[in-house]
């Protein structure tokens, strides 16, 4: 019992983070109802711009976190300029190969330009673990959860008690009802995409902070665990797409505490596939 509620907290902590990436996902496909692949990859520019400001100035967590969200954002401006608003009268098909090439464009920037591959990513070793009973709260996977949290309470603020945040409901319900209503649709997609990228490099930053170093495949790995959790939920959901993150997390780590390492990707996408298979929610409209 005492493994099954380690696995179960270190699951939950993890999937806030898979939640996050979920959450971008949803933004971009709830509004412009495209789905955006290279959304890991600009998370990856991000993350190793920040790995290289943090060897520059050690210790300055601040311009770390400042490095990787910006150049996420400006990754997703790019990807919104070449992908989306360039095809904007193209079929969503069209958006989503385009994305793919943005995608196989970063991954080899990232490929070329760092030789080592792997590079550190500076973690706050200050924080301390603890102990609940008999349960350990690793300080990474705390502040994985805690930060993640506060994200998802804003981004949640933000869509639902702001003006903002009703046009981009009114958006995601009907851009013809909203355009008729007087809200700029394009404006409200390219500012869904700008603050999904802010989202993306923000999670960015908690995820590698846990696992302290980058690779050129974290681009695929978040890309899939977004898509993932975003699915798990119902496609374009945010409150789906917070507990599809939270389920992944959790029958990833159950998965690997009772069976091993080498099962924890088959079962989360088996999980995946009988979501899809069976249940009529995960084929919905787009809603947020």
């Amino acid at each position: 019992m005492v493994d099954f509620l380690q696995a179960l907290v270190d699951g939950v902590m993890l999937g806030a983070t898979y939640s996050l990436l979920g959450l971008g996902f949803t933004l971009i496909f709830g509004v412009l109802r495209r789905l955006n692949l290279a959304f890991g990859p600009t998370i990856l520019v991000g993350i190793y711009a920040g790995s290289h400001v943090g060897l520059a100035w050690p210790g300055a967590l601040w311009a770390v976190v400042a490095a990787t969200v910006v150049a996420a954002i400006l990754c997703g401006i790019y990807v919104e300029r070449c992908s989306f608003r360039a095809l904007a009268r193209q079929a969503p098909v069209v958006s989503m190969i385009s994305t793919f090439a943005v995608w196989m464009q970063l991954q080899e920037l990232v490929s070329l330009f760092e030789a080592s591959r792997t590079m550190p990513y500076p973690s706050p070793a200050w924080l301390p673990a603890l102990t609940v009973g008999p349960i350990l709260l690793r300080s990474d996977a705390l502040l994985m959860w805690s930060g993640a949290t506060a994200i998802m309470l804003a981004l949640f603020v933000l869509l639902y008690r702001t003006r903002f945040g009703t046009a981009v409901r009114a958006v995601a319900d009907s851009s013809e009802a909203a355009t008729l209503m007087g809200v700029n649709v394009a404006v409200i997609g390219a500012a869904a995409f700008l603050l999904a990228s802010t989202v993306g490099g923000l999670a960015g930053v908690l995820i590698a902070q846990s696992q302290q170093q980058v690779t050129p495949y974290f681009g695929l790995w978040a890309t899939v665990k977004g898509l993932t959790a975003m699915l798990l939920g119902g496609a374009g959901s945010l409150p789906g797409a917070v507990a599809g993150g939270v389920i992944l997390g959790v029958v990833e780590t159950q998965t690997l505490w009772h069976f091993g390492g080498q099962w924890r990707d088959l079962a989360s996408f088996a999980l995946l596939f009988l979501v899809v298979a069976l249940s009529p929610r995960a084929r919905s409209e787009p809603t947020l």
